[in-house]
């Protein structure tokens, strides 16, 4: 059995007793950074061997961690903050295990851009996490292009020394729409910061930032009557189109998948070709 754990985004006592329990009884703990996560069983006294699983190991490690779930060994999968699986390699694990067809199982904990939705008073009835923009400029570009019109609040997670390039990019984009800026979650310096793109850039033009950010959006107001033209294409075609801007063929495909709100690997045969 391999268990998801969620762990506290900052404060410790969001914790929960089935997290401590099943940390407690499994065999093994893998997680984003040993450092970090050392830091958390030391203080709830729980002493297991604990190994690193993280965007740069995945794709060794990741077969390791199936190999001794078949060979009966118990074990959990935290990450440095959070809930395993989201903007973080948890995700492929949980989509080996379904290919294996090996058992797991959630246990759910803080979210960061869950409790900064809700936090921020920003109309939570829909909403989209699109989770971190590239650190390409290009890309990033791209990314919110794609959501000019959508009309969901949308979320999003940030760096601090991406944060002035990307609230510029939003406003170039996007327009000077109303945001807040949740930093620190859960954690002493907590802080919801409330205004336009415009404003929260000029502040921090002036202002030092730290910590971990969540970012909330306002969705497009205009009502977007026309239908986006790369979706009368082929799929081949509006891959091709991605391709001749200068993204890889993989980036192309994310591209096209988002576009049309399937999975990529539904059109990858598709694509064969290019």
């Amino acid at each position: 059995m391999l268990y998801i754990v969620g762990t506290p985004i900052g404060n410790l006592e969001d914790m929960t007793l089935r997290a401590l329990r099943i940390l407690r009884e499994v065999d093994v703990i893998y997680c984003e950074d040993t450092r970090h996560s050392i830091k958390l069983l030391t203080h709830f006294e729980i002493s297991k061997p604990l190994y690193s699983y993280h965007e740069h190991n995945k794709d060794k490690v990741g077969p390791e961690v199936i190999q001794k779930l078949k060979s009966g060994q118990v074990i959990a999968l935290v990450s440095d903050a959070g809930m395993p699986g989201i903007s973080d390699p948890g995700q492929d694990l949980i989509r080996k295990c379904i290919e294996e067809e090996m058992e797991y199982t959630i246990i759910p904990g803080v979210t960061a851009f869950s409790t900064a939705l809700v936090g921020s008073g920003m109309d939570n009835h829909a909403f989209t996490f699109e989770g971190f923009l590239s650190r390409d400029k290009r890309q990033k570009k791209a990314h919110l292009e794609r959501l000019k019109g959508e009309r969901r609040t949308l979320i999003f997670y940030e760096s601090p020394h991406r944060l002035k390039e990307t609230l510029k990019i939003m406003g170039e984009i996007l327009g000077n729409r109303q945001i807040v800026l949740a930093r620190e979650l859960t954690k002493k310096y907590e802080e919801y910061r409330r205004g336009s793109l415009e404003s929260l850039l000029e502040y921090y033009q002036n202002n030092e930032i730290k910590g971990e950010i969540v970012l909330i959006l306002e969705g497009s107001s205009e009502i977007q009557v026309d239908q986006n033209p790369l979706l009368e294409m082929s799929i081949s075609a509006h891959a091709l189109y991605y391709m001749e801007k200068g993204f890889t063929k993989k980036e192309a495909l994310k591209c096209v998948a988002k576009d049309r709100g399937i999975k990529k690997s539904d059109i990858y045969k598709e694509t064969l070709d290019l």
